[in-house]
């Protein structure tokens, strides 16, 4: 190993050498006329600022005329690696000082300055001299080299190296090479002068690359500095291959069985064998003996040295083979090595048992008793004694069996459960065959069995029972529903037909006015429906199937029918003695403004909405004398009536309801202004006769309102029981409205497909009053202008009781809008 001084001693003689070369200046003073030379000397890679010479002081110029003679260094080459200091004269490093990049590899390296002073003109010349230091060390070319050397060679050969380079000079160059320590080579180094120092390899002992591939050298190189400094190059030796060598088979004996029958590809045994040389003469290829036969049954891989079968191998045949095999390498002059193998041929089991259907009924009816017979089965095994004992059987979880006969391997399938066509309808029956050979061989054979329909299914309606909205005064054939059924069976047993139900029960009075089609069970309707006089009926709809016999489902399908706006207002007061509405009205003169002095009573058939009526004035004679209640029908006065106010006006009210087309009636009302004695008197002889009109009108009323909601109660029950019946689904169509405030009738609410609709009964209203014979749909707001005083309109001097008690005694049936 080589030795060299540590970078601590490196560091301090480097500096001794800097201090003494600063101290060292050579000056050369030649005065002719106002030129003179300077010469200093100072160490490569000073730091900047170093000062190199006191120029100022060795020249003689005084300090403080440095500055106005302009003092400075004049280059024509470029910017000088020096300056000089106006201040004090000295010369100082400016930048970077490397010698080997000034002066690359010359042995002295000299640096000339021109330096100029004006007023009086003077031109110094000044040579500054870089001495070498040990800066670099010495480097290879190239970090690593390889050499390929065959093992063949002989020792005494000779490998020339590339030279290492140092660019420092002198003693601080490349001087010495050191290889590490190796038993096969040794280093020589050749002087080439100024090309330097040139190392080689000498072989001195033969390389055998079995025993070593490759070997790694470290090749030193040191300069002479003090500390020296050293580089390394890596050799890499690599040693390469002879055939030397022949292959070796891995074993001495090789010996296999196969069974016979192996199918073509099937391998029967890998040989290997190896080389130890490498490449080419390393690569083994495998061959066989000259031998047609077994060139027919067997192959062998030449790569590999798997052995294949290559034909049909039959124990009966022959029993054992010897095969003979080469492994020959692929040098340039080949390598052989022979070897034997033996193939002993194994009796295996090699007949699958058959399996034949003798007899066969490929249908069977879904009502066949269990041990009906389907199919005769006979299986076959062409081996013989133990490989010849053949077992049948079938899945467990299907309907059939078999069953033994008095032969050997033969068997009945028969049903072993009732059948169920609707469930499945087919059966695809495996039979597997079994032989007790070792290892056992089988065989399969699937036939398929088609369960017949037999009509053991009524018809099902998609709904346990049918709900419908029909909408009033339809067209007579039109179109209003259709039911649905299906039939589990097939062919002419799920044929169904549909027919009206008119002997299903006693109730099925309306099955005379609808009409079913017999195919597609579309419902048509046979006569117009009115709301007004069936809200709701129900009638049963009769599937039949095709089959023989027939079987037959009846479903109940209830209609409900929805209002229209069919029924206009009509008028209950005034009504005249012909029957038209019309009604004269006495009023005394001196009546208050806000008195009530008459009121128009009407109702609507219609229900919901379209029974929502609304007052209006057509024509009045005076706009300013009288109001009318658009919500209740009162007429009251709007001021006091005066003088030249005319004695007779004409009212004509117009009573409209809510229907999406409205309809409207007329009531012409007339009122006389009279004195307050003239209506006094007036008022006592209408008293008794209007009492008399009025009680009987009422009582009519009565009875029609009692037999309308009857008739909705009993829908209503209706409704509850079919809810009860039915399923969660189905009773959602009915929603009680949950916002319902108190302001409409009742209703229930109610909803089918995406349609909703509303029914609307007689519930009263907060504050409203039910008007007799108004078929308990409209309502009556109470009046919110009443006169402070209450029901009465009080006169100077005149009480009219009698008004007061008609507008109360009729308040219930006036119509609300």
């Amino acid at each position: 190993m080589c030795h060299f001084a540590t970078m601590d001693q490196s560091g301090r003689r480097l500096r001794l050498v800097a201090e003494r070369w600063l101290v060292l200046v050579s000056l050369f003073v030649f005065w002719k006329g106002s030129f003179a030379q300077l010469r200093y000397a100072v160490p490569e890679e000073q730091k900047d600022g170093t000062a190199v010479g006191n120029l100022a002081k060795d020249l003689g110029v005084d300090l403080r005329t440095l500055k106005e003679r302009g003092f400075r260094i004049v280059s024509i080459s470029g910017e000088s690696p020096f300056r000089i200091s106006q201040d004090d004269g000295v010369l100082y490093v400016d930048g970077k000082l490397d010698r080997e990049e000034v002066c690359e590899r010359n042995s002295v390296c000299l640096i000339n300055l021109k330096t100029v002073l004006e007023n009086p003109l003077e031109i110094h010349y000044v040579t500054v001299e870089l001495a070498d230091i040990n800066d670099h060390a010495p480097t290879f070319p190239e970090a690593r080299r390889t050499l390929e050397i065959f093992e063949s060679t002989l020792p005494g050969a000779r490998y020339q190296l590339q030279a290492a380079r140092d660019p420092d000079v002198g003693s601080n160059t490349v001087q010495q090479y050191k290889l590490s320590p190796t038993e096969h080579f040794r280093l020589e180094v050749k002087d080439r002068g100024e090309d330097g120092k040139v190392p080689v390899l000498i072989l001195q002992k033969a390389l055998d690359r079995e025993v070593t591939k490759s070997l790694r050298l470290m090749l030193t190189v040191a300069d002479g500095g003090r500390p020296p400094k050293s580089g390394t190059m890596e050799v890499s030796v690599d040693v390469l291959d002879v055939n030397d060598n022949m292959p070796v088979f891995t074993k001495d004996v090789y010996s296999v069985t196969l069974n016979e029958n192996a199918p073509p590809g099937t391998t029967v045994i890998r040989v290997n064998a190896t080389d130890m040389d490498e490449g080419p003469n390393a690569e083994i290829i495998y061959t066989m003996g000259n031998n047609d036969k077994l060139h027919e049954l067997f192959h062998i891989d030449s790569a590999t040295g798997e052995i294949l079968v290559r034909g049909l191998i039959d124990f009966e045949v022959k029993d054992n083979y010897e095969l003979d095999i080469q492994a020959s390498d692929k040098g340039m002059v080949p390598l052989t090595t022979d070897k034997s193998i033996i193939i002993k041929i194994v009796d295996v089991n090699d007949n699958a048992p058959e399996i034949e259907v003798a007899s066969f009924s490929s249908a069977i009816p879904e009502d066949s008793r269990p041990g009906t017979m389907v199919a005769l089965i006979s299986v076959k095994d062409l081996d013989s004694g133990v490989n010849g004992k053949v077992s049948c059987s079938l899945p467990e979880e299907i309907p059939f069996k078999l069953m033994s006969t008095l032969q050997d391997n033969i068997y009945s399938l028969v049903t072993k459960f009732p059948l169920d066509r609707e469930k499945v309808s087919q059966y695809d029956i495996t039979l597997t065959a079994k032989d007790a050979g070792e290892p056992p061989m089988s065989s399969v054979k699937t036939i398929s069995v088609i369960v017949s329909d037999v009509n053991d299914n009524s018809p099902e309606f998609s709904l346990p029972a049918y709900t419908f909205y029909v909408q009033e005064n339809n067209v007579p054939g039109q179109l209003l529903f259709s039911v649905s059924a299906s039939d589990a069976d097939v062919n002419e047993n799920a044929q169904v037909t549909y027919h009206i139900c008119r002997d299903c029960s006693e109730n099925n009075k309306y099955a005379s006015v609808v009409n079913v089609h017999a195919e597609n069970g579309d419902v048509y309707a046979l006569k117009s429906f009115d709301f007004e006089s069936v809200k709701t009926f129900q009638f049963q709809v009769l599937a039949t199937d095709s089959g023989t016999p027939s079987l037959s489902t009846n479903v109940t399908v209830n209609v409900f029918v929805l209002d229209q706006n069919d029924n206009p207002p009509v008028i209950l007061s005034p009504v005249s003695a012909n029957g038209s509405s019309e009604g004269v009205e006495e009023i005394p003169r001196n009546v208050e403004p806000g008195c009530l002095v008459t009121k128009v009573r009407a109702y609507d058939a219609d229900i919901g909405y379209s029974g929502w009526l609304l007052f209006s004035l057509q024509e009045v004679t005076d706009h300013t004398l009288f109001g009318l209640d658009r919500y209740t029908g009162q007429i009251r006065t709007l001021r006091p009536f005066t003088e030249t106010d005319e004695a007779h006006h004409k009212l004509i009210v117009v009573v409209k309801d809510n229907g999406n087309v409205s309809l409207s009636a007329t009531a012409t009302v007339m009122l006389n202004i009279v004195e307050p004695k003239e209506a006094f008197a007036a008022s006592d002889v209408k008293r008794t006769t209007e009492n008399d009109e009025e009680g009987n009108m009422i009582f009519y009323l009565t009875i029609t309102l009692g037999s309308v909601s009857v008739l909705l109660i009993v829908s209503i029950l209706v409704l509850i029981v079919m809810q009860c019946s039915k399923s969660t689904d189905s009773s959602s169509k009915y929603l009680q409205d949950t916002n319902y405030d108190g302001t409409l009738c009742h209703s229930i609410q109610y909803r089918s497909g995406d349609k909703q609709y509303m029914l609307v009964g007689p519930r009263m209203s907060i504050g409203s009053t039910i008007v007799p014979g108004s078929n308990g749909n409209t309502l009556v707001v109470p009046d919110r202008r009443r006169t402070p005083a209450g029901e009465d309109c009080v006169y100077p001097g005149w009480i009219l009781q009698h008004r007061a008690s008609q507008a109360h005694s009729h308040t219930g049936m006036h119509a609300d809008g």
